[in-house]
């Protein structure tokens, strides 16, 4: 289905895959509508903060990440049962923070993803969020017909866990799985998004950490952009929105 003033993909059309945190929205979309979840409830308050010394090393250190998420989900989802639950739970969080999350959503990303989509391009977001979350941050700007492929959540002990953490090499396998395996252009700030980055025939860093620019420059193909579409914080070549929407891969 295609929702806004775009022509339908080519069939020979590249395949393009966006990452969303950090490169279409400014900021961890999940940590802020889980940090909303546990603040809604003062006993989820006083559980996370009990946990964060046990689930705040897991979240920063790759192999247990996925573990650490799925504890904060638990704790901020504890009493949904169902996966549809949650989902409407998402819808509330984002309807009821509208014009914050739509300020965060980076104008020279959305002049990017909108040429490709001009182009006929086949474009795709494939995130560490739930897709739920990014569909519905998308809908705010007419991109939610796209296929998001995202973190996989589940019933367990009474919440939800991420039961597949979209993140890293996962991420390709489930890119994989839904047929997104030959990538002409990957756009990431994320150095566990090498693996998408190094599968894509023209990758393009966008918004990295300061630390991580010498790494990127190092393991990827020589003249890859290193570019900043408005993270404050983050490094990365300024660029302005009409100037990378014309000279877009």
């Amino acid at each position: 289905m295609n929702g806004g003033p775009y022509p339908p993909p080519r069939e020979d059309a590249p395949l393009v895959v966006f990452d969303f945190d950090h490169t279409l929205y400014d900021g961890d979309s999940g940590s802020h509508l889980f940090a909303w979840m546990i603040r809604r409830n003062p006993l989820r308050v006083l559980a996370a903060l009990l946990a964060t010394p046990l689930l705040g090393p897991m979240v920063a250190f790759l192999p247990t990440r996925r573990w650490g998420i799925s504890g904060y989900v638990w704790i901020g989802s504890f009493g949904v049962h169902r996966v549809r639950e949650f989902d409407r739970v998402i819808d509330r969080y984002v309807a009821s923070h509208r014009e914050g999350i739509a300020e965060r959503l980076l104008p020279v990303a959305l002049e990017v993803f909108a040429g490709h989509r001009a182009r006929g391009d086949r474009v795709v977001v494939a995130t560490g969020a739930p897709p739920e979350l990014a569909r519905a941050i998308l809908g705010f700007v007419g991109h939610d017909d796209l296929p998001v492929v995202g973190t996989a959540v589940g019933p367990r002990l009474g919440a939800v866990v991420a039961t597949r953490h979209c993140h890293n090499e996962e991420k390709m396998r489930m890119l994989r799985e839904r047929g997104y395996g030959d990538i002409e252009v990957a756009y990431s700030d994320s150095s566990a998004d090498l693996p998408l980055l190094l599968a894509a025939r023209r990758p393009v860093v966008v918004n990295p950490k300061p630390g991580r620019v010498e790494m990127f420059r190092r393991v990827l193909p020589p003249g890859t952009p290193i570019l900043n579409w408005g993270c404050g914080d983050r490094a990365g070549d300024p660029v302005d929105a009409m100037a990378q929407a014309r000279h877009a891969p």
